[in-house]
Formats: structure tokens, C-alpha cells, sequence
């Protein structure tokens, strides 16, 4: 039986719901004891406002790690936007959840994995980007590094869960 609820896009959903309640979290009080995220994201993902520079040097994936210092970050229904520094020149990145591929806290052995978005399929657009939807929200100061795509150990995929 074909399964016309799509569960599988459900599950997406809702893990992707941890992301932005976790990314939100962070932005409201920080990022509590040792915890710390990484966040691989699609650079050419419809939405994604990324510097010119770092689209060319990062062509396909970015993995960004959150531990110790980054500013204004804001999360929206849709995306979040960070300001990170790069080569010591402020850089703001704007990401899509649905550009998201992997999220994990190491400290807590906690991973989430992401199907990529299908080609030719957009990303829910927001109908402002989370910049603009929270103007004047406070900046947090942690630091926020761009670093290679990498696979995060303890990773929860639905592969196990599709029908093949």
C-alpha cells in the first residue's frame, strides 16, 4: 500500500522542529554547559544567503560548528541567520532549515540526519528571511566556525523507516 500520508515527510518535519527549537533556545540564553552544534547545510539550497567568497570556497556543503562565539542569531519559522566571522570580516549567513542535511551536539552524542532535498524541488521560503523577522533581537556572543563538511558520529537517519 503507498503510503499518501507521506509520513516520511512528517518525521523530516519534525525533526527538523528540534533543529529550530534548539537553534532557538541557543539564541535566547545561550548555549548551556558543554553543549555545541554542527550544522551542515547545502550551499546552493534555494534560500541560503551566503557571502560570494564563501559560496566559491564552500561550492556544494558547509558545516558550521556553534560553541563559542557568534552574533545575532535569529531563528525564524523557515531559516535562521548568524553573523560569524571569517578571515576576521563579519559575515552574515542565512540558512533555510530545509538546506539543513546533518545537526549534532557531540557532547551529547546527539545527531540528526537530513534527506537532501530532491533537485528541481525549492525549500519553503519564509516570507521574510529570519534577519529581517526579528529586527532589534539581542545579540549572543558565542563562537561560530565554518569548517569542512563532515559525517557527526551517533547519527538518527530514516533510511531504516522508507520503503525501498
Amino acid at each position: 500500500m503507498k503510503d499518501l500520508l507521506r509520513y516520511d515527510q512528517m518525521v523530516e518535519t519534525a525533526m527538523r522542529g528540534v533543529v529550530r527549537e534548539a537553534l532557538g533556545r541557543a539564541a535566547d540564553t545561550g548555549l548551556p554547559g558543554a553543549h555545541h552544534f554542527y550544522v551542515t547545510f547545502k550551499t546552493k539550497a534555494p534560500g541560503v544567503g551566503l557571502a560570494p567568497n564563501l559560496a566559491a570556497q564552500y561550492p556544494d556543503e558547509m558545516t558550521i560548528v556553534l560553541e563559542h562565539q557568534f552574533w545575532d542569531l535569529r531563528v525564524g519559522d523557515h531559516d535562521f541567520a548568524v553573523t560569524l566571522s571569517f578571515a576576521n570580516k563579519p559575515e552574515q549567513l542565512v540558512i533555510p532549515f530545509a538546506a539543513i542535511t546533518a545537526f549534532a551536539d557531540p557532547s551529547v552524542k546527539f545527531g540528526l540526519q537530513f534527506q537532501p532535498l530532491p533537485p528541481g524541488q525549492p525549500a519553503q521560503q519564509p516570507q521574510q528571511p529570519a534577519a529581517a523577522q526579528l529586527e532589534g533581537g539581542r545579540a549572543v556572543k558565542h563562537k561560530l566556525e565554518a569548517v569542512p563538511a563532515a559525517k557527526p558520529g551517533a547519527v538518527v537517519t530514516l533510511d531504516s523507516f522508507r520503503k525501498k
